[in-house]
């Protein structure tokens, strides 16, 4: 009988869909074991061949955990908001929810074809309504709640607004804005309702400020940091500036010193937690401020050297900073302006690391030093960023090298004001090796003891203190876009107000076009069904606002993060109406136990997943403050692209073994689509020519009457043609062959490159199996006692699978696998207790193949359950050693004896062998030497 991938796999999908073979239960006496991936973005590209490579990791285990007895949550859904879809609804026309909906559908198709183990009845899709109406009620939980030092956690804002009442708030421990006015009991009772709700914007963990944003004129949109590539967006390579706009944002900033430290208590990989670690970026240092002179302003500083104050020879403010158009004087304005014009062209990231560009404007105006009173001039550069610290410096040249080559490029003053060293070439930064000179009070101080003495100093005069700060900046959470979801926010006389749970979710609305307004409002703007009636609690035309009972909603949306910031507690309990996760559901699972996904997300979605998390957790919603124990980051598989050398000016194309004919510059790389590759690395000219119109009347320079297309490994992607459709394998190799593949490229944290040629091993590894359970066309398996040989070739691969599977090891099982299977073959090995066992190791891997076989062994319920095999050591432990028979030191022949013989039967039966009196011919041997286990010699 032959093995038919096609037949099996198709039987055994259905079969698990029908029966809801891995569907889990929120009650249940086995422990629970929580499986994830990071959930998929539904493109209109479907899946590649490099996309299943976690979500097969995370089958293969949590398959695994169901064979170990534990009670399996592995489900999954799709974070269906996005930038994507809304291009092409403004390119067509076509409504997202349209393109969402066929996008899933082929997805789903592609993950069903792979035969993943998924609980599809807890599916999640961040922009269905049901779903989002939950998003909008955490916003809600977020605007209500403020962050108080004291208990060091989130609260509601109705202990924060009865201390104001009782206290004021000069006593309030809080995070909230830096510019807030301090004001009695008797002031806050006094203050308007619009006056209260000011100040409590102050504080809210959700707030409206006039924030700096990467504007995309041509999305129409904000965009993320890590939406923007080299200064243009990531997506269609469009200019992005830096623009002021009134935000809502989230004070994540609240969470910089927990998120810090819940990093020690969590299995995440450490490269990973050093870029978190790093963006949060927690400083010790100085808050000081600088006087300007001739203006009633000042400019407050955060160092971590304040030690290093006396060496202050010139102050940067970032170019968008507040006090930069009104400091600049009449003689310097155009050149200001000029800059900052230009600085709002690029992108915060590009700022960062660009250190080799120096580049400032001199603004006119000078600061006064606090201690020593010297004038110190104020420029402006890009390298100062206005949403880090203050976004102004007190530049130290000699004590930091950006300070120093920004010096020595303007001619600046570079004071000394370390003692014993020579700073003519470059800065000196070793502050544990410092000492103070030149600084007055602080001469001959090292740096802990300057440190100290400096913040005392100022604090005593009034002009700074000691502060610890944070790199981490508020997150920006609107987005000027239709296809995300809608704020549950009405304004009423400009203040925001919140829409009670009980009328959630706030759906969006139709519009007709998904570009920006032609006023500039976000693409809601265009709705004419956008207000809230107060009265009926309910979405009503934009003609009906009066500012008494019907008011305008919020036009903006929330951005990508918001729904993927708690999508893991939903699938606790995905289809609660009431609430957004029972208290029994997430009691009983708590939290992910295994999450697998991109490193690209370290500072997105996991940072911001994190801070929510512990935002629920203070308000007693979840029992944990970290989402996922233990995070692996899979590698990437990549793609080996087809390259095609075209001579420059011409339509003529070289063969890669005639290329070095020409010269370098004189050649053109471009690159073809894979398919039109065979396993030689042969070019299908015929087929090239009909691929596109640019080669239907090409020229080869051929090698042997064939093109040879050179080869490249990089980035599997559309844009180089080298992407491998998972359907297509499935097709010709089976689902279990493109499991077995994916893992047996190598680790799976490593990039590995892919060549479909390679595949046709597993799949002979699959049919060697199959055939261990076949006679030829019979199935036949025998019922006998097993062979010590099976036995032990048994227990060696589960000892091995269960520690290769534990430690993530995918990809050695498969070989072992592989060894095993050929043992069992030269041992003519069909013992049904020993395949039964083989079946159920293999069958993480390859379910497909392991439940139809596990079926023909008579068994009625799904493999999935079966007990994983319990490894025993007494079947590896060997009972017979092959002593080498040697004759004056020379091996002769070797014999198998029993390890536990003892010397004088081991000397009875060597002497005894026909080959040891052949070699002695009837002489007798001075000696017989016997180390047992290891040699026999017989001396003679």
């Amino acid at each position: 009988m032959q093995y038919n991938h096609q037949e099996i796999e198709k039987k055994w999908q259905e079969f698990w869909a029908k029966n809801q073979t891995f569907k889990a239960s929120n009650t249940s006496d086995k422990p629970k074991y929580y499986v994830l991936d990071m959930f998929p973005y539904p493109s209109g590209a479907g899946l590649h061949v490099g996309h299943p490579l976690g979500y097969i990791a995370s089958d293969i285990y949590a398959r695994y955990k169901r064979h170990k007895g534990f009670n399996v949550l592995h489900p999954q859904g799709y974070d269906s908001f996005g930038l994507p879809a809304e291009q092409y609804a403004i390119q067509t026309g076509q409504h997202p929810a349209i393109t969402t909906e066929t996008n899933i559908k082929t997805y789903r198709g592609q993950l069903d074809k792979i035969g993943f183990s998924f609980d599809w009845s807890r599916e999640v899709r961040t922009s269905n309504p049901e779903y989002y109406k939950w998003t909008q009620w955490i916003f809600i939980q977020l605007f209500n709640s403020w962050y108080n030092k004291d208990s060091d956690k989130a609260e509601d804002v109705s202990t924060l607004i009865a201390k104001f009442e009782a206290e004021g708030n000069a006593t309030v421990n809080a995070v909230c804005d830096e510019d807030i006015i301090t004001f009695t009991a008797d002031e806050w009772n006094g203050f308007s309702s619009t006056k209260q709700q000011e100040i409590l914007l102050q504080y809210r963990l959700t707030f409206l400020s006039d924030t700096e944003v990467n504007w995309c004129p041509a999305l129409g949109t904000v965009l993320a940091n890590d939406e923007i590539v080299n200064g243009v967006s990531e997506r269609g390579g469009h200019p992005v500036v830096r623009k002021k706009m009134t935000q809502w944002s989230m004070r994540i900033s609240a969470y910089a010193q927990r998120l810090l430290d819940g990093l020690n208590g969590i299995d995440w990989p450490q490269p990973l937690k050093d870029i978190q670690t790093n963006w949060i970026g927690r400083s010790q240092g100085a808050m000081v401020s600088f006087k300007v002179d001739g203006h009633d302003a000042n400019i407050d500083v955060f160092t971590t050297r304040p030690d290093t104050i006396y060496g202050v020879s010139f102050m940067t403010l970032a170019p968008e900073h507040e006090l930069v158009a009104k400091i600049t004087t009449d003689t310097q304005r155009e050149a200001v302006e000029t800059y900052v014009e230009a600085t709002a062209k690029r992108s915060e990231r590009d700022r960062m690391a660009d250190v080799k560009t120096i580049s400032g404007v001199f603004t006119g105006a000078y600061a006064i030093h606090p201690f020593s009173g010297k004038k110190v001039p104020i420029w402006i550069g890009d390298y100062v960023l206005a949403s880090y610290g203050t976004g102004a410096v007190m530049a130290v040249p000699c004590g930091d090298q950006r300070d120093y080559d920004f010096a020595k490029h303007f001619d600046l003053e570079i004071p000394n004001i370390f003692e014993g060293v020579d700073i003519s070439e470059e800065a000196f930064a070793d502050k544990e090796k410092s000492v103070i000179a030149n600084s007055d009070f602080l001469n001959g101080l090292p740096y802990k003891k300057a440190m100290k003495t400096v913040i005392y100093e100022m604090e005593q005069r009034g002009f700074g203190y000691g502060k610890i700060n944070y790199r981490l900046r508020d997150a920006v959470f609107s987005r000027q876009r239709y296809w995300g979801e809608p704020f549950p926010v009405y304004y009423k006389d400009g203040m925001p107000q919140m829409i009670e749970k009980q009328h959630l979710p706030i759906v969006l609305p139709e519009v007709e076009k998904y570009l920006p307004t032609e006023d500039g409002k976000p693409p809601l703007g265009n709705a004419d069904v956008w207000a809230w009636d107060t009265t009926t609690n309910t979405v009503v035309s934009n003609d009906k606002i009066n500012n008494e009972t019907v008011f305008p909603l919020e036009l903006n949306t929330m951005p990508g993060w918001a729904g993927s910031s708690w999508y893991f507690n939903r699938y606790m309990d995905a289809t609660n109406d009431g609430e957004f996760v029972s208290a029994a559901a997430v009691e009983y699972w708590k939290e992910v136990d295994l999450y697998i996904g991109g490193s690209e997300h370290a500072t997105g979605h996991l940072l911001y997943a994190r801070f929510w998390q512990k935002f629920l957790f203070d308000l007693g919603l979840v029992p944990m403050d970290e989402f996922a124990k233990k995070l692996i980051n899979q590698g990437m598989i990549l793609g080996t692209s087809a390259i095609v050398y075209r001579v420059a000016g011409t339509n003529k194309y070289v063969s890669l073994g005639l290329k070095d004919n020409y010269k370098v510059d004189e050649l053109q790389e471009l690159r073809v689509d894979v398919k039109l590759i065979n396993s030689s690395d042969e070019l299908d000219l015929e087929g090239l020519k009909n691929w596109q119109p640019q080669y239907a009347d090409a020229e080869f320079e051929l090698e042997d009457g064939k093109y040879i297309v050179g080869r490249e490994v990089e980035k599997m992607s559309k844009r180089w043609f080298n992407v491998v459709n998972p359907d297509d394998i499935c097709e010709e190799y089976g689902a279990d062959s493109l499991r077995l593949f994916e893992m047996f490229l190598g680790p799976l944290e490593q990039f590995k490159p892919w060549k479909t040629s390679g595949i046709s091993g597993v799949y002979s590894f699959l049919k060697k199996l199959w055939k261990l359970f076949h006679n030829g066309e019979n199935f036949e398996v025998s019922e006998g006692e097993p062979t010590k040989d099976n036995l032990k070739t048994l227990h060696k691969t589960i000892k091995k699978v269960e520690e290769d599977i534990e430690n993530f090891s995918f990809n050695t099982s498969v070989s072992t696998f592989m060894i095993a299977v050929n043992e069992f073959t030269a041992q003519k090995c069909n013992n049904k207790a020993i395949l039964e066992e083989l079946l159920i190791l293999v069958s993480p891997y390859a379910p497909h193949i392991a439940e139809e076989l596990w079926s023909k062994l008579g068994h009625e319920n799904s493999i999935a359950f079966a007990v994983f095999p319990q490894f025993d050591e007494k079947h590896l432990v060997e009972s017979e050693k092959e002593y080498p028979i040697s004759f004056n030191g020379k091996m002769r022949f070797k014999l198998n004896l029993p390890l536990d013989m003892s010397k004088e039967d081991i000397e009875k039966t060597v002497m005894a062998h026909e080959k040891t009196q052949e070699q002695l011919q009837g002489r007798t041997p001075k000696k017989v030497i016997i180390v047992p286990g290891k040699i026999i010699n017989i001396v003679g």
